[in-house]
């Protein structure tokens, strides 16, 4: 069995409070918010430590006297992880889902098609990528492709509009439809 290294782990970014600040001097704000002035860092921490909370660097280090504040670090990441998590809760990520249909279509399953064009762009908010398919032969009636895509954006106005005009992407005509923007419901 051969010896193999071990990998180094990656640095992990330490968030700097209390002794882990390398300023010599920092600008002080209390719990409160109140301003204490400029002085030494270990002061500070000592300060801090006396009432029981933690010294977080709020500034960069990149100023001449950067600033910290007295508070309880705990709570304060707890706070952050908080909102972090009631902002993803409430972001919609915008899926592009996709429709494919041949030029010979049969009127039924273009229905179902436009119905389901229609579930996407209202209700979930999605956009919409249809396409139309040509094999072998096929490739000669790229007119009737264009217009089976035309006909699918005009029946599908009232919910999504082109992001582009229909086009051809080697065998496939292709468009994309996104949600107008008083249809979408939450």
């Amino acid at each position: 069995m051969r010896f193999e290294r071990f990998e180094r782990r990656p640095y992990r970014e330490l968030p700097n409070i209390n002794e882990r600040i390398r300023a010599r001097e920092v600008r002080l704000i209390s719990e409160t918010g109140e301003m204490l002035g400029v002085m030494p860092t270990l002061q500070a921490v000592k300060i801090a430590k006396e009432r029981g909370y933690d010294l977080v660097l709020v500034s960069s280090q990149d100023q001449q006297t950067p600033v910290a504040k007295i508070m309880d670090y705990g709570k304060f990441k707890f706070e952050a992880e908080k909102k972090a998590r009631e902002a993803r809760k409430k972001q919609h990520i915008v899926d592009v889902k996709e429709i494919k249909m041949s030029y010979k279509i049969e009127k039924h399953d273009y229905q179902v098609n436009v119905r389901k064009a229609e579930k996407f762009l209202t209700h979930d908010g999605d956009k919409v990528k249809v396409m139309v398919a040509l094999r072998g032969r096929e490739m000669e009636h790229k007119s009737l492709a264009m217009e089976l895509l035309n006909r699918f954006v005009t029946d599908t106005s009232q919910w999504g509009v082109p992001e582009k005009a229909p086009k051809m992407e080697g065998k496939t005509a292709l468009v994309i439809l996104v949600p107008q923007a008083h249809t979408h419901k939450k």
